[in-house]
């Protein structure tokens, strides 16, 4: 009789509050694989559209970086006195600057140039500012090192004299420059674009001749 009364009341009509239905967390996540998913997408076109202009660009206007050379290069004077390591000096030299772009122009808001030897530097100058403009070519010089520099490294005296011996030293010119590129009415700045120049140039003296150097250019 007891088992009977506790089916029916376990089989009977339910008036309690309504059960809520039970919330699968997999939903949530679905939707945010899908955003994620179309944020990636979005964030691909976007890199593939801006390399294509770039590339787009770059073929029209094709930069090229600028043409330097030495052309003309004097030793006067290149002493190093051995029980001070003292270099006394005096090198004048000329440069040629070309621009070879259609579509680009060069402006040299500052420009420097330093001289080295055995990686020790001897000479400081500062050279005009300028302009250059499409297909143009500008000849910067002379451009003159004269003084006296005490030199550090322990190598420059066996590097002198080897160099002495074979009849040529070998410095180097280093061009440091604050720059700006304009292309249509825009203009870009370039700081430190690097030009360096190592110059073969005979013993003074020795009646050598010194033969136009191209320059490594690096502002791209």
């Amino acid at each position: 009789m007891a088992d009977a009364k506790q089916q029916v009341h376990l089989n009977g009509a339910y008036y309690g509050p309504p059960v809520p239905p039970r919330q699968h967390s997999f939903r949530s996540v679905g939707r945010s694989s899908r955003c994620c998913c179309n944020l990636f997408k979005f964030f691909l076109s976007l890199v593939i559209t801006v390399g294509v202009v770039v590339l787009v660009l770059w073929l029209v206007f094709r930069p090229n970086e600028p043409r330097v050379r030495v052309d003309t290069a004097s030793l006067v004077r290149f002493d190093l006195d051995g029980s001070s390591s003292t270099l006394f000096y005096n090198l004048s030299l000329g440069l040629t600057v070309r621009n070879p772009n259609r579509r680009l122009s060069f402006y040299y808001d500052r420009l420097e140039a330093r001289a080295e030897y055995d990686g020790n530097r001897f000479g400081f100058s500062r050279l005009p500012t300028f302009h250059q403009g499409h297909k143009n070519t500008t000849v910067i010089g002379p451009i003159l090192f004269d003084s006296s520099q005490r030199l550090f490294r322990d190598s420059v005296g066996e590097t002198y004299r080897r160099e002495t011996s074979e009849g040529f030293y070998y410095i180097d010119v280093k061009v440091r420059a604050k720059m700006r590129v304009k292309v249509w009415i825009f203009r870009l700045r370039y700081n430190r674009p690097h030009i360096d120049c190592t110059l073969k140039l005979p013993v003074p003296g020795t009646g050598g001749n010194f033969e136009s150097t191209g320059c490594d250019v690096d502002i791209f």
